[in-house]
């Protein structure tokens, strides 16, 4: 995926992990994350992004955090089609507000925080899906981490959510089998 321009899963991963560290995650914490991910300063006052939407906007995250977590394509797909049928509408290119053309499939401009979030993530990963034949994210696969990635590059399907991760669980992984090894009685 590009890096320019307004990412929605980037966006979705990001405000996903926010709020599964911290489920009420603070105003100051979203607005700033909103921000990094094209959203402008006056789209996310107290008047345009208020507590209720707030609100909603975390409990979406939560949904799509599970969505995120689901490492069977089948029913990842059958969840984003859920989510597509109970919050898109059929997408229109939209230039507000001094952002440039972009696609929006909420069923329209009074849409709350949590039906566009939800519709604009479902639809970004629905893309991913057909674009890679797979569901690319996932959760964390190290011990005690439940960080939520997405991989879309090429390779291997991804299974940790960063390099230090992916290599704490392999020098895990060889302590285990090294101890085990040594555990073993001599063998004739």
């Amino acid at each position: 995926m590009g890096r320019g321009g307004f990412q929605a899963a980037e966006r979705l991963i990001d405000l996903a992990n926010a709020v599964r560290s911290q489920p009420n995650l603070p105003r100051s914490t979203a607005v700033r994350l909103l921000g990094r991910h094209g959203e402008r300063a006056e789209d996310l006052t107290q008047a345009t992004l208020t507590d209720e939407d707030l609100r909603g906007l975390r409990d979406a995250a939560l949904r799509m955090g599970g969505i995120l977590a689901e490492s069977d394509t089948d029913r990842a797909a059958l969840a984003l089609n859920v989510l597509l049928a109970e919050h898109a509408g059929a997408p229109r290119l939209s230039r507000h507000e001094g952002h440039p053309w972009h696609l929006h499939v909420d069923r329209g401009d009074d849409a709350s925080w949590a039906e566009w979030f939800l519709a604009s993530s479902a639809l970004a990963l629905a893309r991913i899906l057909t674009e890679h034949g797979r569901a690319t994210w996932g959760e964390c696969a190290a011990a005690n981490c439940r960080t939520l990635y997405l991989g879309t590059g090429p390779g291997s399907p991804r299974r940790y959510c960063s390099t230090t991760c992916a290599s704490r669980a392999r020098v895990a992984d060889h302590r285990r089998r090294r101890a085990e090894a040594e555990a073993e009685p001599d063998r004739p």
